[in-house]
């Protein structure tokens, strides 16, 4: 790649982020073809704008400008398959980076020492499990030997793990717990849009500390998806791991789904996201353990590996189905 490739390159990844949020990547897949003063016209969109991201699309391959006419490029399909990392990386994640140089100097990393937008990750987040953990989570659906009356999800985001959880189970309750209240606030909305305000309510709070909570006490399925490497170093894991089973005392099975960090990938060949999730969680010193360090923490602390589930996209990402020991 060339200089001026990897500088426009910067500049196209905002312009995807965008393009997702602003349904132009939906508008091209499904017509084919773009006009730029209609579709400015119709979504109430600043014209000189969206040329520019168009423009940084064209830059990238992604799209194919003519006028007012857009197409997809050769690279369409598959920035459209991965459309949601670009999202985590630029929205999600654009402050942490963009303070990498404050982030990066010891006398910096106390407090709060970083920003991240955790509206933008969770809706990051609900396109990614459903593109990249959803057919190995319904496997593991399918292997349950119960059926749930009531579920919690750690880490629930915007609320599109309980949606499905409520989808397959039409008469199932429960809980999402986050600690971002932003995005508690987000899945309130959607599941209310969703018609499901009344099966499911929520609680700001942290899954590595939780305290015991009446609401808890009924759960039978437990579900964490893209936060369990928040419960690390090794450590604290194994004591996060035994609290679960202290708060959620009549759980059955735990669905723990999450990326672990890539081992013997050279930085070159990294695939899409994972230089980007490993990264990320270095400068905001989050520990990302790899799959033997996973391997290593359930027994200890009091849970049984039912099956394990593997996830092909992004790289080393897994679902364990977990039970608590007697």
């Amino acid at each position: 790649m060339s200089v001026s490739g990897l500088f426009n390159s910067v500049v196209a990844g905002y312009a995807i982020a965008t393009a997702w949020e602003t349904g132009a990547l939906d508008e091209l897949s499904a017509r084919g073809r773009l006009d730029i003063p209609s579709f400015c016209s119709r979504n109430d969109l600043h014209q000189p704008s969206i040329r520019g991201m168009f423009a940084a699309l064209a830059s990238a391959s992604v799209a194919e400008v003519s006028g007012d006419s857009v197409v997809a490029g050769p690279l369409f399909s598959e920035v459209l398959e991965h459309k949601a990392f670009f999202h985590w990386l630029t929205i999600g994640c654009g402050s942490l980076f963009s303070d990498m140089p404050r982030v990066v100097r010891n006398d910096n990393r106390s407090g709060e020492f970083y920003r991240r937008d955790a509206a933008a990750i969770a809706y990051a987040c609900r396109e990614i499990n459903a593109q990249c953990f959803d057919p190995a989570f319904f496997r593991a659906l399918s292997a349950l030997d119960f059926t749930p009356a009531a579920v919690a999800d750690l880490g629930c985001g915007s609320g599109g793990r309980l949606v499905q959880l409520a989808s397959r189970f039409p008469d199932v309750q429960g809980v999402g717990v986050d600690i971002a209240g932003d995005a508690l606030r987000a899945a309130e909305k959607f599941v209310h849009n969703e018609g499901l305000g009344d099966r499911f309510s929520f609680v700001e709070g942290d899954a590595r500390s939780l305290v015991d909570d009446p609401q808890f006490a009924s759960v039978e399925l437990l579900t964490c998806f893209m936060m369990g490497h928040d419960f690390w170093p090794r450590a604290d894991c194994v004591e996060s791991l035994r609290r679960l089973r202290q708060a959620f005392p009549n759980v059955h099975r735990f669905l723990l789904g999450d990326t672990a960090r890539t081992q013997n990938i050279p930085d070159v060949d990294k695939p899409v996201f994972t230089l980007a999730f490993e990264t990320a969680h270095d400068l905001m010193g989050v520990t990302i353990p790899t799959l033997d360090d996973w391997a290593g923490v359930f027994a200890e602390a009091g849970w049984r590996v039912v099956d394990m589930y593997t996830v092909d996209t992004p790289a080393d990402s897994f679902i364990y189905a977990l039970e608590p020991m007697s």
